[in-house]
């Protein structure tokens, strides 16, 4: 037997552009430790936007059906393109994470038929997904697919933060664009956990949002003293660890530069190299996709800039670590890792130039959940 379906797809041509697409295709039967889930919600999330549009310019997206087939192409800039020279000609699917119901399974799996799964390993914006059950999770009585469709990107980042900072000594965070889902998440967990957490927003109204929540430190990256603001929060809560959303421009040499400062502030004597606090930046997003610029020479000479990506830390942390941080996401989905969508829409109004320059904002307040069941 063979299940027909549509998957959303990203390709990239030798001619700087990049296509999106609805294709159709046939799913074979599951193998022994396999199962087919009908997909029923897939969160649209930075890092998909990193796949399903890459560098593209979305102001240029526009729609195509010169052939009776639903597309839309946009233009990759010159300066951009090299970035994406490995995927070209490569139609690849997209979708990180997803939830849905189980429709079919190997000999193995027999069991999980009717059941309603949570699923990590892309691919995910489909009417249709095969795969292995190690890869899937099933979701306890009660909690819906939009609830359990992202169980892990955000939830897993924001714990991996706090291990991550734990592991490396830092006894305090700093964490940049905090007011999105994955930054109220890491709030709430700093908060359970006695974590000082230092918030750096981009509005007053996301500053209302996290105080309203409980937050102590949230600083406006626009204020005309933010500068000052951010040297007093990092000097009290003597945060030596930021982890970056924004990747590109000076924010990064700001955080690096206010904990050289708050450090030096703790210092008897003098030093020509600085403080020998160690301060580590770690990026782990590209909502900025300009250069990050950084005078090193502000922020002495113990320190490290570094990427930040959940798939390596899970491998570096270890079965056991892992195993223990999925059990408090099942344990607080509703609570502390409730993610609150703004807009549902379905597979082929993912292709909508409109829509698509809305969920492209990647704006604070709004998150997209894709429910293939729509159309």
């Amino acid at each position: 037997m063979t299940f027909k379906a549509r998957e959303l797809r990203s390709t990239v041509n030798d001619e700087g552009g990049l296509i999106l697409s609805l294709e159709d295709v046939v799913l074979t039967e599951p193998g022994p430790d396999e199962i087919i889930v009908r997909v029923e919600a897939a969160p649209i999330n930075p890092s998909d936007l990193g796949l399903l549009l890459g560098p593209a310019d979305a102001a240029s997206v526009r729609l195509d059906n010169s052939d009776g087939r639903l597309r839309l192409r946009l233009d990759i800039p010159a300066a951009r393109r090299g970035g994406v020279a490995g995927r070209i000609g490569q139609s690849l699917p997209v979708g990180n994470e997803g939830a849905g119901t189980v429709i079919a399974a190997g000999d193995q799996a027999k069991d999980w038929i009717g059941r309603r799964v949570g699923m990590i390993g892309g691919g995910m914006y489909a009417d249709l997904r095969k795969i292995k059950t190690r890869d899937a999770l099933p979701l306890p009585e009660g909690v819906t697919a939009a609830q359990g469709a992202a169980l892990t990107v955000n939830p897993m980042t924001a714990l991996g933060f706090v291990e991550t900072a734990r592991a490396e000594g830092h006894s305090a965070i700093v964490h940049t664009a905090a007011a999105s889902s994955l930054g109220q998440m890491l709030q709430r967990i700093c908060a359970q956990d006695g974590v000082p957490l230092v918030n750096i927003v981009r509005s007053d109204d996301q500053v209302r949002l996290l105080k309203d929540a409980g937050a102590t430190h949230v600083l406006n990256s626009h204020d005309e003293d933010f500068r000052t603001q951010l040297v007093d929060a990092v000097t009290e809560t003597g945060a030596t660890v930021a982890f970056d959303a924004i990747g590109g421009g000076s924010l990064g040499g700001d955080i690096m530069r206010a904990m050289e400062r708050g450090a030096v502030n703790r210092m008897t004597e003098y030093s020509r190299y600085g403080s020998s606090t160690f301060k580590q930046l770690y990026v782990y997003g590209a909502l900025d996709t300009s250069p990050m610029v950084m005078d090193r020479l502000a922020f002495g000479f113990q320190w490290s800039v570094s990427g930040w990506l959940l798939t390596p830390f899970m491998q570096k942390a270890g079965p056991e670590t892992v195993s223990r941080m999925r059990k408090r996401v099942f344990d607080e989905l509703t609570t502390t890792f409730a993610t609150r969508y703004t807009r549902t829409i379905g597979l082929a109004e993912a292709l909508e130039p409109e829509v698509l320059r809305a969920y492209e904002r990647k704006a604070t307040g709004e998150k997209f959940l894709i429910d293939p069941t729509f159309n």
